[in-house]
């Protein structure tokens, strides 16, 4: 079984490092290139079924490579809560307390009105155990924080999230062979 997720293309909220997008922002010009790039690369490969988040960077990503997929809730980038649309350094600011307690326990601090990152893992997870049961090639548009997680779930150690940099407009592979899940590629454009 192999799967295929994209990290959809830039966005502006991207571009000023921002945590979630409490707006929920299309593309930006440069991340319509960065997806129209990998269309090619893309069309080479037959997939079972096609995934995309229900954010519209994603769901725009995906209408780019094709005209048909399955949004799936659990694709969403991860819920920030108070801390949407904020960089580092306003969260800091703006929420200290909340801040540090994040960085004190960053897997499981469920942010005020948001979710943790282990709620994120566990829906990540759930997601690739039920198209492995269904499915040998899926292709899948989502962003960097469940692509991170899916990563990490290839170790069974939701703690190796920041060990992965996702990059916009690429697409990652981990394959599941028999029970055994190995990463076949990160950050790929062809």
């Amino acid at each position: 079984m192999d799967i295929i997720f994209v990290r959809h293309g830039r966005t502006e909220i991207n571009e000023r490092g921002c945590y979630g997008d409490i707006h929920d922002g299309g593309l930006s010009k440069e991340g319509i290139s960065e997806i129209e790039r990998l269309k090619g690369t893309l069309e080479d490969f037959e997939f079972d079924c096609i995934f995309s988040s229900h954010m519209k960077r994603a769901m725009e990503s995906a209408s780019i490579i094709t005209r048909e997929f399955i949004l799936d809730d659990r694709l969403n980038e991860m819920n920030f809560g108070i801390f949407e649309g904020f960089n580092y350094e306003e969260v800091n600011s703006k929420y200290p307390q909340e801040s540090k307690k994040w960085a004190e326990n960053f897997l499981s601090y469920r942010i005020p009105t948001g979710e943790s990152l282990l709620d994120v893992y566990k829906r990540t997870a759930g997601f690739i155990e039920d198209v492995n049961k269904l499915y040998k090639s899926v292709l899948v548009f989502t962003h960097a924080g469940v692509i991170r997680c899916a990563l990490s779930r290839v170790f069974d150690r939701p703690d190796y999230f920041y060990r992965f940099k996702v990059e916009s407009g690429t697409f990652t592979a981990i394959s599941i062979d028999d029970g055994y899940m190995y990463i076949k590629g990160i950050n790929k454009i062809i």
